[in-house]
């Protein structure tokens, strides 16, 4: 903020709560304005499409900069993947919910309750597979963090109309030190992957690419992680798959009609599915880098410079 409001060639109009913005008041104050910074909370779809909303094309018919901020959530994002693919592995979930109900006293401990897929490799399974729908930057680092763990091998999918590299996956291969990097389909993915990280965009292209018919391929044992976007991931296949016991677990920082998600929600009833509430950028040093991105971009946009990160929307 002081960014802002220490500039005097600025007039700064801000909504004043620690809340998420009332509309009216945003569409009352929008005319006029040389330049806004909206938030994840703020729906504007039928004034102006915002991330996963953008209207694309109309910002470029209108000569509307676009400013965004990746990178800086890059490595949060990959921490909380891998602290979900261990809490759906090891049945956290389930496992709080007794300390937290007070049933730890009543409950009967046995060799093998609770047990679940250990992430790490052991002697008597030594290879770990990782498997990425979307292979960018937060996949790149979520690998980079599997390895301590024992992973010796990466499949991904990627943009059909991306051509394979194999020289660049050998690059990646040799960068992160493992044994193989490789592009597949998505059924291999689903077939070989001990973990599998929901890492595309979201889009058209991408919506429910995670459906039954994926879910029934992967390994019993299998987790699948979503830091991505919900619409990625059909949730009543997902909870069926996990009530059926398809796979092991799964861990959802986002879901499909997010916030509207309640105790009733099929992943929340969901056995072995840890859901959160769309945290993986909320660390205070990612927020605070964010924020400062996202104001450098809005006042180098209104002063006429190149922002630090602007979507190209003539492509």
């Amino acid at each position: 903020m002081p960014i802002l409001l220490n500039n005097p060639e600025l007039e700064v109009v801000v909504w004043p709560e620690d809340t998420s913005c009332d509309r009216d008041w945003l569409l009352e104050n929008a005319p006029g304005a040389t330049g806004i910074i909206v938030l994840l909370s703020d729906k504007l779809s039928d004034y102006l499409c915002i991330l996963e909303h953008i209207d694309v094309p109309e910002l470029a018919k209108r000569g509307v900069k676009l400013g965004y901020t990746p990178d800086v959530l890059t490595d949060a994002v990959a921490d909380l993947s891998i602290m979900l693919a261990l809490m759906a592995g090891r049945n956290a979930k389930e496992t709080t919910q007794i300390v937290q109900s007070g049933q730890w006293p009543n409950h009967v401990w046995s060799p093998f309750g609770f047990c679940g897929p250990q992430l790490s490799a052991t002697p008597t399974s030594p290879t770990r597979t990782a498997g990425f729908i979307g292979f960018g930057r937060i996949a790149k680092a979520t690998l980079a963090r599997l390895v301590p763990f024992g992973f010796t091998r990466c499949l991904y999918t990627a943009n059909p109309s991306t051509p394979p590299n194999a020289a660049a996956d050998a690059q990646v291969a040799a960068k992160y030190g493992i044994k193989e990097v490789h592009r597949v389909n998505m059924a291999e993915l689903a077939r070989e992957s001990d973990v599998i990280f929901v890492l595309a965009p979201g889009g058209q292209n991408t919506y429910h690419i995670v459906n039954e018919n994926f879910l029934k391929q992967m390994k019993k044992t299998a987790v699948l992680v979503n830091t991505s976007r919900g619409t990625l991931v059909d949730s009543d296949a997902l909870a069926k798959a996990l009530r059926e016991g398809w796979l092991h677990g799964a861990g959802v920082d986002v879901v499909e009609g997010e916030p509207d998600v309640d105790a009733n929600h099929p992943l929340v009833k969901a056995p072995r599915c840890v859901v959160l509430p769309h945290i993986a950028s909320a660390t205070t040093e990612t927020r605070i880098e964010m924020a400062t991105l996202a104001v450098n971009n809005l006042v180098n946009g209104i002063f006429g410079k190149p922002m630090p990160a602007e979507l190209n929307t003539s492509r």
